[in-house]
């Protein structure tokens, strides 16, 4: 069906004489780790990246997903913050960082959440694991099938913590995946990641994500470290409407991992910036329906368009719409009758579909019949 071509003018979005500027935005910095990846979660935009898919040990970054399934049980109640978690002597035993629990004690789920994620304790997430799935390695199963769920197409678990294993592997940009995934679907949680200390046991641990005394955005979330996979770190951090996510992989030191991240940080927020344009279901414009209940129809987006922009840009974004030229009824609310086309300096940013915003029933008959005609003379003289 061929398809009406105008501009779509928004006050409250776009100005009526949108004026073009020149945004200057140099080459990212140079990062010194494996592989790294930043990504604003919101829009899924990737802002720099170096071998963000290859296939890494992911260290201490596995527990992000360990902590994750356990806030997804928290959610869907089949666990609370209060339940008391039996350690076995598998957990008691389990080596490197560690949140000190004693074998055959009962810990709270919070604590031991907390010990997962605030002192990276391998003995608290073999506990968790063991708890939610009998044995740590159901648990990595069920860790599996989250990462398939979220997207995350070159990772592998094979434990709860991260500790060595040869089919164990991750990626930058996976993890990337999992960080605004933790961010966006348990927010309740989601202030455990910016914790600077955790005392259990009359042990008081620091959070190892020195970033969090440095930035005072940065809210989270996760470091790693094994001889193998080097010193990792993903971070997030907002600044106004903003929330970027930086991974960085197989870096030298615990400072090198987040000198690199905030370098990262600094040069997404100080060239782009996230801009919600559209909301969902938000009508953006009327058009003609033929032989409806009404005459008249919204158009709009199945979903939020947000993007990410130059900073400084929003103002001299172009906004298109194609609309089908003649819709007739009955129209289901979703049905796709054109596009949206947001570009910038010549460059499209996005394309989605112009949809209904609700339905339109066909009118009577003698409706119908007044619209056949009316449709004939519009399209003899358009």
């Amino acid at each position: 069906m061929p398809r009406l071509l105008m501009t779509l003018v928004l006050m409250a979005v776009l100005p009526l004489m949108a004026q073009a500027q020149q945004v200057l935005i140099p080459s990212p910095p140079q990062i010194n780790g494996s592989s790294y990846v930043l990504m604003d979660p919101a829009s899924g935009r990737i802002l720099m990246e170096s071998n963000s898919d290859e296939r890494l040990p992911p260290a201490s970054l596995t527990k992000m997903m360990t902590a994750y399934i356990v806030e997804r049980e928290l959610d869907e109640n089949r666990l609370s913050m209060d339940e008391m978690v039996p350690i076995s002597v598998k957990a008691w035993k389990t080596g490197g960082s560690r949140m000190f629990v004693q074998e055959g004690s009962r810990v709270s789920v919070e604590d031991l959440l907390k010990g997962v994620i605030i002192q990276s304790g391998n003995d608290a997430s073999v506990a968790l694991a063991e708890h939610v799935a009998g044995s740590e390695g159901a648990f990595a199963d069920v860790m599996n099938q989250q990462a398939q769920l979220l997207g995350m197409k070159n990772t592998r678990f094979e434990t709860a913590t991260g500790l060595p294993h040869e089919n164990q592997y991750s990626t930058a940009y996976d993890l990337a995946l999992l960080a605004a995934a933790i961010i966006n679907d348990y927010p309740e949680n989601y202030p455990l990641y910016a914790e600077k200390h955790f005392t259990y046991n009359n042990i008081r641990q620091p959070n190892r994500n020195s970033l969090l005394w440095r930035d005072p955005s940065v809210d989270g979330l996760k470091t790693g470290h094994t001889e193998e996979a080097g010193y990792c770190l993903v971070a997030s951090a907002q600044r106004d409407d903003t929330r970027l996510i930086a991974v960085v992989m197989g870096t030298d030191s615990s400072e090198a991992r987040a000198r690199e991240v905030q370098k990262m940080l600094n040069y997404g927020f100080r060239y782009y910036e996230t801009a919600r344009l559209f909301d969902s279901g938000e009508s953006l414009l009327e058009s003609r329906v033929w032989g409806g209940k009404q005459d008249q129809m919204n158009l709009g987006l199945a979903s939020d368009m947000v993007l990410t922009i130059p900073r400084g840009a929003r103002d001299s974004l172009e906004s298109v719409v194609e609309v089908d030229s003649v819709i007739k009824a009955p129209v289901s609310a979703g049905d796709e009758l054109g596009t949206v086309t947001i570009s910038f300096d010549g460059e499209v940013l996005a394309k989605r579909p112009l949809v209904a915003v609700e339905p339109v029933p066909e009118g009577g008959l003698f409706k119908r019949l007044l619209d056949a005609i009316k449709l004939f003379f519009h399209n003899l003289f358009n």
